[in-house]
């Protein structure tokens, strides 16, 4: 697979896990590979609910606190995921979210330059 296939691939499975886990799909998704980086930005993400929600500071905190619980509980299916379209091992997972622009990124390093190896 060349890189723009394998980016495309992640960003289908984690659309799926989104669904799946986070009850709900993302409007936009797009994953960018940077050697042992694999960075997922996703738009579109947030509930009407949670959108009303985000209107003052608590509301924010809250959306956030939820969002990390339920990523975090998740983490072992995302890791997965993405495992299913390339393979690599995960060293570490990072995600956060934006109720202002309605964005999650969530950055995944693995244990070797991705590029490199798809360029072989």
């Amino acid at each position: 697979m060349t890189k723009g296939q394998v980016e495309s691939k992640i960003s289908e499975a984690i659309s799926k896990f989104e669904i799946e886990q986070m009850g709900r799909g993302p409007e936009r998704i797009r994953t960018v590979i940077l050697q042992d980086l694999i960075l997922i930005r996703i738009k579109g993400f947030l509930s009407l609910s949670e959108k009303n929600l985000a209107q003052n500071k608590e509301g924010v905190e809250l959306i956030k606190k939820v969002r990390t619980a339920l990523f975090e509980n998740a983490r072992e299916d995302f890791e997965k995921a993405i495992q299913s379209v390339i393979d690599v091992n995960i060293v570490s997972t990072f995600s956060d979210v934006s109720t202002k622009s309605g964005e999650k990124i969530i950055a995944v390093v693995i244990d070797k330059d991705l590029e490199d190896v798809l360029k072989g």
